[in-house]
Protein backbone atom coordinates (compact mmCIF):
# COMPACT_ATOMS: atom_id res chain seq x y z
CA UNK A 1 0.00 0.00 0.00
CA UNK A 2 0.96 4.07 -0.64
CA UNK A 3 3.06 5.47 2.66
CA UNK A 4 0.63 7.74 3.89
CA UNK A 5 1.63 11.38 4.46
CA UNK A 6 2.01 13.60 7.16
CA UNK A 7 -1.06 15.01 8.56
CA UNK A 8 -2.12 18.14 6.82
CA UNK A 9 -2.29 21.48 8.87
CA UNK A 10 -4.88 23.28 7.45
CA UNK A 11 -8.08 24.03 8.87
CA UNK A 12 -11.38 23.22 8.10
CA UNK A 13 -13.06 26.51 6.79
CA UNK A 14 -16.15 27.66 9.40
CA UNK A 15 -18.56 28.12 6.99
CA UNK A 16 -22.39 28.94 7.44
CA UNK A 17 -25.38 27.35 5.96
CA UNK A 18 -28.15 29.42 4.50
CA UNK A 19 -29.34 27.38 1.38
CA UNK A 20 -29.74 24.13 0.09
CA UNK A 21 -30.22 23.01 -2.73
CA UNK A 22 -33.48 22.20 -3.10
CA UNK A 23 -34.44 25.53 -2.14
CA UNK A 24 -35.01 25.08 1.53
CA UNK A 25 -34.38 28.40 3.45
CA UNK A 26 -32.25 28.48 6.61
CA UNK A 27 -30.46 31.43 9.27
CA UNK A 28 -27.74 32.40 8.13
CA UNK A 29 -25.28 30.86 11.22
CA UNK A 30 -23.05 28.06 11.47
CA UNK A 31 -25.00 24.82 12.00
CA UNK A 32 -23.71 24.33 15.60
CA UNK A 33 -25.32 27.42 16.36
CA UNK A 34 -28.60 26.90 15.07
CA UNK A 35 -28.53 23.25 17.05
CA UNK A 36 -27.85 25.34 20.09
CA UNK A 37 -30.72 27.91 20.00
CA UNK A 38 -32.52 28.78 22.62
CA UNK A 39 -36.33 27.48 23.19
CA UNK A 40 -35.93 24.59 20.86
CA UNK A 41 -37.79 25.34 17.71
CA UNK A 42 -37.26 23.60 14.44
CA UNK A 43 -34.98 25.54 12.78
CA UNK A 44 -36.46 23.88 9.41
CA UNK A 45 -39.81 21.96 8.83
CA UNK A 46 -39.36 18.45 10.38
CA UNK A 47 -43.09 17.21 9.47
CA UNK A 48 -43.58 13.37 10.67
CA UNK A 49 -39.92 13.51 13.07
CA UNK A 50 -40.06 13.03 16.37
CA UNK A 51 -39.75 16.86 18.58
CA UNK A 52 -36.84 15.54 20.69
CA UNK A 53 -34.38 17.10 17.90
CA UNK A 54 -34.57 20.40 16.53
CA UNK A 55 -34.13 20.08 13.25
CA UNK A 56 -32.34 17.25 10.74
CA UNK A 57 -29.03 17.86 11.49
CA UNK A 58 -29.59 17.47 15.40
CA UNK A 59 -31.57 14.55 14.39
CA UNK A 60 -28.59 12.77 12.55
CA UNK A 61 -26.10 13.62 15.19
CA UNK A 62 -28.47 12.43 17.85
CA UNK A 63 -29.61 8.71 16.64
CA UNK A 64 -26.06 7.86 16.23
CA UNK A 65 -25.44 9.14 19.61
CA UNK A 66 -28.67 7.17 20.93
CA UNK A 67 -27.90 3.96 19.21
CA UNK A 68 -24.00 3.64 18.86
CA UNK A 69 -22.46 4.97 22.67
CA UNK A 70 -25.60 4.80 24.69
CA UNK A 71 -25.75 1.56 23.03
CA UNK A 72 -29.59 1.82 22.61
CA UNK A 73 -29.58 -0.60 20.13
CA UNK A 74 -33.45 -1.15 19.91
CA UNK A 75 -34.02 2.54 19.17
CA UNK A 76 -33.55 0.77 15.53
CA UNK A 77 -36.76 -0.13 15.45
CA UNK A 78 -38.02 3.80 16.12
CA UNK A 79 -35.35 4.98 13.94
CA UNK A 80 -34.88 2.74 10.75
CA UNK A 81 -37.82 0.93 8.67
CA UNK A 82 -38.38 -2.43 8.58
CA UNK A 83 -37.85 -2.30 4.56
CA UNK A 84 -34.63 -0.59 4.69
CA UNK A 85 -31.61 -1.29 1.77
CA UNK A 86 -28.04 -0.74 3.42
CA UNK A 87 -25.37 -0.37 0.90
CA UNK A 88 -21.68 -0.71 1.58
CA UNK A 89 -18.82 -1.45 -1.34
CA UNK A 90 -19.30 -5.45 0.16
CA UNK A 91 -23.31 -5.02 -1.53
CA UNK A 92 -26.38 -4.69 -0.20
CA UNK A 93 -28.18 -6.02 2.64
CA UNK A 94 -32.30 -5.95 2.83
CA UNK A 95 -34.45 -5.41 6.24
CA UNK A 96 -33.60 -3.95 9.62
CA UNK A 97 -33.25 -7.00 11.30
CA UNK A 98 -29.71 -7.52 9.27
CA UNK A 99 -28.90 -4.05 10.18
CA UNK A 100 -29.48 -5.25 13.97
CA UNK A 101 -26.97 -7.90 13.86
CA UNK A 102 -24.39 -5.84 11.97
CA UNK A 103 -24.69 -3.10 15.05
CA UNK A 104 -24.30 -5.91 17.74
CA UNK A 105 -21.74 -7.65 15.62
CA UNK A 106 -19.74 -4.16 15.52
CA UNK A 107 -20.71 -3.12 19.32
CA UNK A 108 -19.35 -6.49 20.67
CA UNK A 109 -16.01 -6.14 18.46
CA UNK A 110 -15.17 -2.87 19.28
CA UNK A 111 -17.54 -2.17 22.97
CA UNK A 112 -16.25 1.21 23.73
CA UNK A 113 -16.54 2.61 20.02
CA UNK A 114 -16.92 6.81 20.63
CA UNK A 115 -18.20 8.25 17.28
CA UNK A 116 -17.22 12.12 16.60
CA UNK A 117 -19.31 13.66 13.82
CA UNK A 118 -17.42 16.12 12.00
CA UNK A 119 -20.06 17.52 9.55
CA UNK A 120 -23.47 16.93 8.22
CA UNK A 121 -24.50 17.99 4.73
CA UNK A 122 -28.11 17.70 3.65
CA UNK A 123 -30.41 18.79 1.51
CA UNK A 124 -34.27 17.75 0.66
CA UNK A 125 -37.45 18.15 2.52
CA UNK A 126 -39.92 16.61 4.80
CA UNK A 127 -41.63 15.72 2.16
CA UNK A 128 -39.92 13.90 -0.51
CA UNK A 129 -37.88 13.09 2.21
CA UNK A 130 -34.55 14.47 3.79
CA UNK A 131 -31.07 13.38 2.61
CA UNK A 132 -27.67 13.58 5.23
CA UNK A 133 -24.47 12.86 4.49
CA UNK A 134 -22.67 12.27 7.77
CA UNK A 135 -18.63 12.69 8.14
CA UNK A 136 -17.30 10.76 11.16
CA UNK A 137 -14.19 9.62 12.72
CA UNK A 138 -14.78 6.73 15.04
CA UNK A 139 -12.02 5.65 18.05
CA UNK A 140 -12.43 2.10 19.85
CA UNK A 141 -10.52 -0.63 21.43
CA UNK A 142 -11.09 -4.32 20.00
CA UNK A 143 -12.13 -6.09 22.70
CA UNK A 144 -14.57 -8.63 21.67
CA UNK A 145 -14.49 -11.48 18.56
CA UNK A 146 -14.40 -9.85 15.06
CA UNK A 147 -14.93 -11.40 11.39
CA UNK A 148 -11.50 -10.69 11.67
CA UNK A 149 -11.06 -12.88 14.59
CA UNK A 150 -10.32 -12.96 18.51
CA UNK A 151 -9.49 -9.78 20.50
CA UNK A 152 -6.54 -8.15 20.17
CA UNK A 153 -6.68 -4.92 22.71
CA UNK A 154 -5.67 -2.91 20.29
CA UNK A 155 -6.92 1.23 19.48
CA UNK A 156 -8.31 1.85 16.38
CA UNK A 157 -9.90 5.01 14.96
CA UNK A 158 -10.94 5.62 10.94
CA UNK A 159 -13.10 7.46 8.95
CA UNK A 160 -16.31 6.76 7.75
CA UNK A 161 -19.44 8.49 5.50
CA UNK A 162 -22.99 7.46 6.16
CA UNK A 163 -25.83 8.65 3.94
CA UNK A 164 -29.16 8.24 4.68
CA UNK A 165 -32.37 8.48 3.00
CA UNK A 166 -34.92 9.63 6.26
CA UNK A 167 -38.54 9.86 5.98
CA UNK A 168 -40.89 9.91 8.63
CA UNK A 169 -38.39 9.79 11.44
CA UNK A 170 -37.16 6.97 9.87
CA UNK A 171 -33.81 6.05 7.82
CA UNK A 172 -35.21 4.15 4.93
CA UNK A 173 -32.00 3.69 2.71
CA UNK A 174 -28.56 4.00 3.48
CA UNK A 175 -25.39 4.25 2.05
CA UNK A 176 -21.95 3.82 3.87
CA UNK A 177 -18.56 4.40 2.94
CA UNK A 178 -16.07 3.31 5.96
CA UNK A 179 -12.58 3.17 5.94
CA UNK A 180 -11.89 -0.80 6.63
CA UNK A 181 -8.53 -1.02 5.74
CA UNK A 182 -7.21 1.28 8.62
CA UNK A 183 -8.74 -0.86 10.81
CA UNK A 184 -7.22 -4.01 9.67
CA UNK A 185 -4.26 -2.83 9.72
CA UNK A 186 -4.16 -1.25 12.79
CA UNK A 187 -5.00 -4.60 14.27
CA UNK A 188 -1.73 -5.50 13.24
CA UNK A 189 -3.12 -8.01 10.30
CA UNK A 190 -1.97 -8.34 6.89
CA UNK A 191 -4.85 -7.06 4.51
CA UNK A 192 -4.01 -9.23 1.09
CA UNK A 193 -3.86 -12.29 3.23
CA UNK A 194 -6.97 -11.32 5.37
CA UNK A 195 -8.49 -10.53 2.43
CA UNK A 196 -8.35 -13.96 0.86
CA UNK A 197 -8.93 -15.42 3.87
CA UNK A 198 -12.55 -13.94 4.27
CA UNK A 199 -13.13 -14.36 1.03
CA UNK A 200 -12.44 -18.45 1.45
CA UNK A 201 -14.55 -18.47 4.50
CA UNK A 202 -17.75 -16.25 2.49
CA UNK A 203 -17.49 -18.33 -1.12
CA UNK A 204 -20.05 -20.30 -0.22
CA UNK A 205 -21.94 -17.74 2.00
CA UNK A 206 -25.37 -16.04 0.65
CA UNK A 207 -24.07 -12.81 2.80
CA UNK A 208 -20.74 -12.99 2.15
CA UNK A 209 -19.20 -9.80 0.16
CA UNK A 210 -20.83 -9.85 -3.26
CA UNK A 211 -17.26 -10.25 -5.24
CA UNK A 212 -18.87 -11.10 -9.14
CA UNK A 213 -18.87 -7.62 -10.61
CA UNK A 214 -20.79 -7.68 -14.15
CA UNK A 215 -20.47 -5.28 -17.25
CA UNK A 216 -18.27 -3.06 -18.52
CA UNK A 217 -17.17 -0.15 -17.30
CA UNK A 218 -18.64 2.58 -19.19
CA UNK A 219 -16.07 5.39 -19.30
CA UNK A 220 -16.39 5.73 -23.28
CA UNK A 221 -17.40 3.85 -25.76
CA UNK A 222 -15.32 2.23 -27.84
CA UNK A 223 -12.04 3.89 -29.32
CA UNK A 224 -13.77 7.22 -28.43
CA UNK A 225 -13.06 9.81 -25.57
CA UNK A 226 -15.22 10.59 -22.75
CA UNK A 227 -18.24 12.84 -23.50
CA UNK A 228 -17.78 16.22 -22.26
CA UNK A 229 -20.24 17.70 -20.42
CA UNK A 230 -22.56 20.99 -21.50
CA UNK A 231 -20.47 24.59 -21.10
CA UNK A 232 -22.00 26.60 -18.33
CA UNK A 233 -24.92 28.79 -19.24
CA UNK A 234 -24.13 31.58 -17.23
CA UNK A 235 -21.63 33.03 -15.77
CA UNK A 236 -23.03 32.40 -12.59
CA UNK A 237 -20.95 30.17 -10.26
CA UNK A 238 -22.65 26.69 -10.46
CA UNK A 239 -21.30 24.71 -7.50
CA UNK A 240 -22.93 21.17 -8.37
CA UNK A 241 -21.50 21.76 -12.33
CA UNK A 242 -18.26 22.44 -10.71
CA UNK A 243 -17.97 19.56 -8.64
CA UNK A 244 -19.53 17.19 -11.44
CA UNK A 245 -16.87 18.67 -13.90
CA UNK A 246 -14.01 18.46 -11.15
CA UNK A 247 -14.57 14.93 -10.66
CA UNK A 248 -15.14 13.87 -14.63
CA UNK A 249 -12.59 15.57 -15.93
CA UNK A 250 -9.64 14.79 -13.42
CA UNK A 251 -10.72 10.89 -13.25
CA UNK A 252 -12.61 10.15 -16.30
CA UNK A 253 -10.97 11.95 -18.91
CA UNK A 254 -7.16 12.04 -17.17
CA UNK A 255 -6.85 15.74 -16.94
CA UNK A 256 -4.47 15.76 -14.24
CA UNK A 257 -3.23 19.06 -14.77
CA UNK A 258 -6.64 20.50 -14.53
CA UNK A 259 -6.54 19.85 -10.57
CA UNK A 260 -5.15 23.42 -10.03
CA UNK A 261 -8.44 24.86 -12.02
CA UNK A 262 -10.51 23.39 -9.17
CA UNK A 263 -8.33 22.98 -6.44
CA UNK A 264 -6.46 25.80 -4.20
CA UNK A 265 -2.51 24.81 -4.64
CA UNK A 266 -2.41 24.01 -0.88
CA UNK A 267 -5.87 22.49 0.09
CA UNK A 268 -5.69 20.21 2.91
CA UNK A 269 -7.36 16.54 1.25
CA UNK A 270 -8.06 13.36 3.56
CA UNK A 271 -8.74 10.27 2.09
CA UNK A 272 -8.87 6.46 2.76
CA UNK A 273 -6.55 4.38 5.11
CA UNK A 274 -6.16 7.72 6.99
CA UNK A 275 -3.88 9.25 4.45
CA UNK A 276 -3.51 13.11 4.54
CA UNK A 277 -1.93 15.73 2.89
CA UNK A 278 -1.51 18.90 1.51
CA UNK A 279 -1.44 20.35 -2.00
CA UNK A 280 -2.49 19.59 -5.75
CA UNK A 281 1.21 18.10 -6.38
CA UNK A 282 0.20 15.26 -4.06
CA UNK A 283 -2.97 14.95 -5.09
CA UNK A 284 -1.72 14.07 -9.04
CA UNK A 285 0.09 11.14 -6.98
CA UNK A 286 -2.39 10.16 -5.25
CA UNK A 287 -4.89 9.99 -8.38
CA UNK A 288 -2.15 7.96 -10.59
CA UNK A 289 -1.59 5.57 -7.35
CA UNK A 290 -5.46 4.61 -8.33
CA UNK A 291 -5.63 4.99 -12.21
CA UNK A 292 -1.88 2.64 -12.76
CA UNK A 293 -3.75 -0.68 -10.90
CA UNK A 294 -7.19 0.24 -12.83
CA UNK A 295 -6.03 1.86 -16.35
CA UNK A 296 -10.34 2.04 -16.85
CA UNK A 297 -11.26 3.41 -13.70
CA UNK A 298 -14.55 5.54 -14.05
CA UNK A 299 -16.39 7.48 -11.24
CA UNK A 300 -19.71 8.29 -11.88
CA UNK A 301 -22.03 10.53 -9.54
CA UNK A 302 -24.77 9.12 -8.01
CA UNK A 303 -26.04 11.67 -5.51
CA UNK A 304 -24.93 15.63 -5.13
CA UNK A 305 -26.12 18.38 -2.16
CA UNK A 306 -24.88 21.55 -0.55
CA UNK A 307 -25.22 23.87 2.02
CA UNK A 308 -23.96 27.59 2.10
CA UNK A 309 -23.49 30.41 0.03
CA UNK A 310 -21.10 32.23 -2.07
CA UNK A 311 -20.48 34.79 0.29
CA UNK A 312 -19.43 32.45 3.59
CA UNK A 313 -18.58 29.35 1.45
CA UNK A 314 -20.19 26.18 0.66
CA UNK A 315 -20.07 22.44 1.75
CA UNK A 316 -20.98 20.24 -0.73
CA UNK A 317 -21.56 15.92 -0.27
CA UNK A 318 -21.11 13.78 -3.36
CA UNK A 319 -21.67 10.22 -3.32
CA UNK A 320 -20.07 8.03 -6.15
CA UNK A 321 -19.82 4.57 -7.28
CA UNK A 322 -16.26 3.77 -8.68
CA UNK A 323 -15.80 1.31 -11.34
CA UNK A 324 -12.51 -0.63 -12.60
CA UNK A 325 -10.93 -3.42 -13.96
CA UNK A 326 -7.42 -4.61 -12.18
CA UNK A 327 -4.74 -4.85 -15.27
CA UNK A 328 -2.38 -2.52 -13.97
CA UNK A 329 0.73 -2.48 -11.77
CA UNK A 330 0.63 -0.49 -8.49
CA UNK A 331 0.18 -0.39 -4.61
CA UNK A 332 -2.20 -3.61 -4.98
CA UNK A 333 0.11 -5.81 -6.63
CA UNK A 334 0.36 -8.04 -9.68
CA UNK A 335 -2.62 -7.44 -12.24
CA UNK A 336 -5.37 -10.28 -11.28
CA UNK A 337 -7.57 -8.95 -13.94
CA UNK A 338 -10.43 -8.70 -11.53
CA UNK A 339 -13.18 -5.83 -11.99
CA UNK A 340 -14.16 -3.90 -9.40
CA UNK A 341 -16.46 -1.23 -7.68
CA UNK A 342 -16.89 1.12 -4.82
CA UNK A 343 -19.17 3.26 -3.96
CA UNK A 344 -17.57 6.52 -2.27
CA UNK A 345 -18.62 9.78 -0.88
CA UNK A 346 -16.79 13.17 -1.11
CA UNK A 347 -17.24 16.20 1.08
CA UNK A 348 -15.62 19.47 -0.03
CA UNK A 349 -15.32 22.61 1.11
CA UNK A 350 -15.15 25.61 -1.78
CA UNK A 351 -14.62 29.21 -1.30
CA UNK A 352 -13.67 31.61 -3.76
CA UNK A 353 -14.25 29.24 -7.03
CA UNK A 354 -11.84 27.01 -5.44
CA UNK A 355 -12.06 23.89 -3.15
CA UNK A 356 -9.71 24.40 0.43
CA UNK A 357 -10.86 21.03 1.88
CA UNK A 358 -11.63 17.92 1.09
CA UNK A 359 -12.82 13.83 2.84
CA UNK A 360 -13.09 11.58 0.02
CA UNK A 361 -13.56 7.85 1.78
CA UNK A 362 -13.87 4.37 0.39
CA UNK A 363 -14.16 1.21 1.34
CA UNK A 364 -10.25 0.19 0.51
CA UNK A 365 -10.29 -3.36 1.47
CA UNK A 366 -13.64 -4.09 -0.13
CA UNK A 367 -11.72 -3.07 -2.90
CA UNK A 368 -8.84 -5.58 -1.77
CA UNK A 369 -11.30 -8.05 -1.62
CA UNK A 370 -12.46 -7.67 -4.63
CA UNK A 371 -8.76 -7.61 -6.38
CA UNK A 372 -8.54 -11.27 -5.12
CA UNK A 373 -11.82 -12.56 -5.30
Amino acid sequence: MAENKAPAKKEPSKTASAKEKSQITMPNKMDIQFMEDAGGKHAHSMRGFTPRYKDFIDYILGITHEIWEEKAIGKLYEYYANTIHFHTSGGTIYGREKVFLKTIEALAAFPDRRVYGDDVIWGGNDIDGLYSSHRVLSEATNRGWSHYGPPTGKRVKNWSMANCLCRQNMVVEEWVCRDELAIVLQLGLDPVETAKTLNAKEADSASGLQLHIAGDVERGIGQYPPPKLPEPKSDRFDLEQFIRRMIHEIWNWRLLNKAYDYYQENFAFVGPTMREFTGVNDYQTYALSLLSPFPDLAINIDHFCYVGDERDGYRAATRWTMRGTHTGYGIYGEPTGNPIRIIGTSHHIVKDGRIENEWSIFDEFALLRQIYA
